[in-house]
Formats: C-alpha cells, sequence, structure tokens
C-alpha cells in the first residue's frame, strides 16, 4: 500500500470515528481547571461521559463541575469496592454450581484480582458521583466523577460544601464501607445501631443468613401452593 493510500485511510477512520464535542467540551473544561488531577477519562458519543481525578482533587473537581461547568443538580455520590468476593457470587452461587454440573463441567474459581470498570482505577475503594447541567434547553448533560481511595487512610474529601445534598449519601457510604469524608458535618449512622461492628456493602463482609441457608435457585425450587393437589386430582381422574 502506497503512502498515500495509507494516508487517504486514515483520514476516511478519522471521519468515520463518532464524535462528541459536547462531552469533550466537558472532559476539556476539566483538564483546564485540574491540570494532572484528571487521571483518565472516556466519552462515549452521545450518550455519557467519565472523568476520573486524583484523590486529593475530589473536592476540587466538584467545584468545577458546580461553578464552572455549571452543572448544579446533584444525583448521588456511593461507593464502588472492586475486590472479588471471597465467598463466590454468594446470593447465587449455588445455582453456578448446579449449571456448571449440568454441564459436565467444574464451576469457575472465583476472581482474586481487582478488575476495575470505566476509566480503571488503582485502589479498592473509589468514590464517585453524578452530577448533571440541567434546564438548558439544548444544553443538558451529566457526568460521573470517581477518584481512588487510599487503602492506607480510607479517607477523601466531603462534597457537602459544595452539594450539600451528599450529606446522606456521605453517612451511607462512611456506614456500609468504611470510608471517612474529611469536612463532613456529621458523619453518623443511619441504617445501623451505633455498636454494630463492620461495614455490610464490603465484598468481605459475610452475610451469615446466606452462609446458613444458601439463596433460593434452581438448586432449591419449591412447588407452588396447590400444585401437588392439581396434579393429584387430573391423576385420579
Amino acid at each position: 500500500m502506497t503512502d498515500d493510500a495509507t494516508t487517504d485511510t486514515a483520514a476516511e477512520a478519522d471521519e468515520a470515528a463518532p464524535t462528541d464535542e459536547l462531552r469533550e467540551g466537558i472532559v476539556e473544561g476539566f483538564r483546564e481547571r485540574l491540570g494532572d488531577a484528571v487521571v483518565d477519562t472516556e466519552v462515549q458519543p452521545g450518550l455519557d461521559v467519565w472523568v476520573r481525578v486524583r484523590a486529593d482533587a475530589w473536592r476540587e473537581a466538584a467545584e468545577v463541575a458546580r461553578h464552572h461547568l455549571d452543572a448544579r443538580y446533584f444525583t448521588f455520590l456511593s461507593v464502588l469496592d472492586w475486590l472479588p468476593s471471597p465467598f463466590g457470587r454468594s446470593m447465587d452461587a449455588a445455582v453456578d454450581v448446579e449449571l456448571a454440573r449440568r454441564a459436565g463441567e467444574e464451576a469457575a474459581a472465583p476472581a482474586t484480582e481487582l478488575a476495575h470498570g470505566v476509566t480503571g482505577g488503582s485502589t479498592r475503594f473509589q468514590v464517585f458521583a453524578r452530577v448533571a447541567k440541567v434546564g438548558h434547553p439544548n444544553d443538558f448533560w451529566g457526568v460521573t466523577l470517581k477518584a481512588d481511595v487510599p487503602d492506607d487512610t480510607l479517607t477523601v474529601d466531603s462534597w457537602v460544601p459544595v452539594y450539600a445534598g451528599a450529606d446522606w449519601h456521605e453517612r451511607e457510604a462512611w456506614e456500609m464501607f468504611g470510608l471517612t469524608f474529611v469536612g463532613h458535618p456529621g458523619l453518623r449512622h443511619i441504617y445501623l445501631p451505633s455498636d454494630f461492628e463492620g461495614h455490610p456493602l464490603r465484598k468481605d463482609f459475610p452475610l451469615l443468613a446466606r452462609q446458613v441457608k444458601p439463596w433460593p435457585g434452581i438448586v432449591d425450587v419449591e412447588p407452588m401452593p396447590g400444585s401437588g393437589d392439581e396434579e393429584e386430582g387430573e391423576a385420579d381422574a
């Protein structure tokens, strides 16, 4: 293939690749304000955009979103625990075992390595949040912001000074995942007793009820009420 043909092919590929100026502009807005604190980004043209930042820029990312990009609508904030569960797929692990047996195969061993999602990651826990620009015809969008939470501190800055709506979300994340949000006005329990030990949404927190009795599935199926009586009646007839 000649150089001219190679150049033409590359140009055609660039023209065919979908673009999204709106969301690319959002990414650029974060890069302009945060610089190298923007670790990774992903744009799905016409659909969505993700921006991952360093943990030390977590609150600043919120400030950029609200005060410079006009994303004044707070949707949610939560935590991702990327640790593979040491219990397998707890609720339906028994189903997996039975399906493998029927196929004449051995059930797959539980995963042991962290496998992060969109924009990657380097720690077990990530904090993530969704904010949006709304109320502007032909100019509305949402962005998901993420940050790796340091394994040694499990601490990030609170978003409450920027988005007041993050208050209960951070309390829930503190309670269920064990992360501390610096600057939060009052981290205290929402669901659990004050003397409860552990963090139930961590992957390595044992769900004792599921250890005692597996989650009902194809391995443990009970007949519907009355189904046995109907079968007996049909047989008698």
